[in-house]
């Protein structure tokens, strides 16, 4: 480090794609991460921070174009920090997003010689998001955050999400502006709506969520109206789009979007949405695939690695409201879905009512404590299909499965680096990985989506 200094400009080759959407290149062996850079430019930039192992800086100027550069579609690429590879070729993003994969499995899981399919994209890969979420500012601001910054990039159309969004957008700009109703300021503390949540179905009907700070939101009558009476102006959605709104209190100003408090304004307590053949009910905090057309391939190559022939017991842990459990349920004896969260166990419940499916059971609880119970039960598991959050797997959750002793292990992952971490210590207790099948579910963003076919080789035992 001590050749570079804070200030100095450089011309690097961008030979890759960092996590968090910045060219990555190497200069007299230091690396740097590059804001506004894309894989194949040769660029000039400034560095702006330096570390003990690498450095990150900003595009001046592009001395060479990627031959995989081009125009980004949204208006606010160069802002926003929702999206960031709109500007990359759609196939190279494909590319990159296999890379990853393989790549973290190699670095990071010890992992050689697994086939890694190619990247599953989509045939249009825009307006694909059911579920946005919307930071609100004071000055009537709503959008995204800049990039590297908490300040709001006001946002009023976005080219990833269902026109209904864009449509809604306006009609809560214009209430908050016509009633003089504050988005809130994070410095002041000062406002009254903090974020927002939107979320749509395949048969285009929405659920609004307001957050606010407090359980005051003045003029809820006339927002109602405004939303379910839409005036004719707004062409994509009529008065029965929106089947229900809510309000959400948080009090404190933590990352996470909604505060614990719901308060139902208007209509249904949940919307319905469908994957496959199965249909689930959906309430604000529910979590729920974002891309419906990706979720089916994904839930598609579940079950074809799975290869159930009717007659298996299958544990489905992380489940959620129940998604994979009822999607698989058809071509297993049972499935037992497990999950932590008692809102998420009562409304898979109510979603296997809904599908009429009677060999499913769901069990609240943590899985590491519930795996030795089945076990105990002499319940055998023939499979175990995991779907972690992107902190992945707990160590003591992956002994549990060990002990469990499946055949095969399903392990869909949204984050490829603890997913390397994780297959690597299965490997070491006796899993083989037989291969990896990345799926885009978040095309133009650096995240990427997998399915992963494990088998037992060696009893662990």
């Amino acid at each position: 480090m001590g050749q570079f200094k804070i200030g100095d400009k450089i011309k690097l080759n961008i030979i890759d794609i960092s996590n968090e959407g910045m060219g990555v290149g190497r200069h007299e062996g230091f690396t740097f991460f590059v804001e506004g850079g894309i894989l194949g430019d040769r660029v000039f930039f400034e560095i702006a921070e330096l570390k003990k192992r690498y450095g990150i800086g900003k595009t001046l100027e592009i001395l060479e174009k990627s031959p995989y550069r081009i125009e980004s579609k949204c208006k606010f690429f160069s802002q926003c920090d929702g999206c960031q590879l709109q500007n990359l070729d759609y196939n190279k993003q494909l590319e990159l997003k296999r890379n990853i994969v393989e790549n973290n499995l190699k670095r990071i899981g010890k992992i050689e010689n697994v086939v890694v399919n190619d990247t599953i994209g989509m045939e249009y890969p825009f307006r694909y998001r059911n579920k946005v979420e919307f930071k609100v500012g004071k000055n009537y601001r709503i959008g995204y955050y800049k990039r590297g910054t908490h300040d709001i990039v006001p946002v009023d159309k976005s080219i990833i999400q269902n026109e209904i969004v864009d449509d809604i957008l306006i009609l809560i700009k214009e209430y908050m502006e016509k009633f003089k109703v504050e988005g809130y300021d994070r410095k002041s503390k000062k406002g009254i709506i903090k974020n927002l949540l939107i979320r749509t179905t395949k048969d285009n009907k929405a659920m609004v969520v307001i957050v606010t700070k407090s359980e005051n939101l003045p003029y809820k009558k006339e927002l109602i109206e405004m939303l379910t009476f839409p005036d004719k102006r707004v062409f994509t959605f009529s008065s029965d789009t929106i089947v229900s709104i809510y309000q959400n209190v948080k009090e404190n100003d933590t990352s996470v979007a909604l505060g614990a408090k719901d308060i139902k304004l208007y209509g249904e307590d949940r919307i319905l949405d469908y994957i496959g053949e199965y249909k689930f009910l959906i309430s604000p905090k529910s979590f729920f695939q974002v891309n419906p057309v990706q979720t089916e391939v994904l839930y598609d190559k579940v079950v074809e690695y799975l290869d159930l022939k009717g007659s298996e017991t299958v544990a489905d842990l992380y489940c959620g409201i129940g998604t994979i459990s009822l999607f698989i349920s058809k071509y297993a004896k049972k499935v037992y879905g497990v999950e932590i969260i008692k809102e998420a166990i009562e409304d898979a419940n109510e979603n296997k009512e809904l599908n009429g499916v009677n060999n499913v059971e769901f069990i609240l609880g943590r899985s590491e404590d519930i795996l030795p119970k089945l076990n105990k039960k002499g319940i055998k598991l023939d499979a175990i299909v995991v779907d972690p959050p992107r902190k992945g797997l707990d160590k003591a959750l992956i002994d549990s499965i060990i002990d469990a002793n499946p055949e095969k292990i399903i392990y869909v992952s949204c984050n490829p680096a603890t997913l390397a971490r994780d297959l690597g210590y299965l490997v070491k207790k006796g899993y083989k990985v037989l291969e990896a099948q990345p799926v885009d579910m978040f095309p133009h963003t650096v995240h990427v989506e997998c399915v992963i076919e494990i088998q037992k080789v060696q009893s662990s035992k």
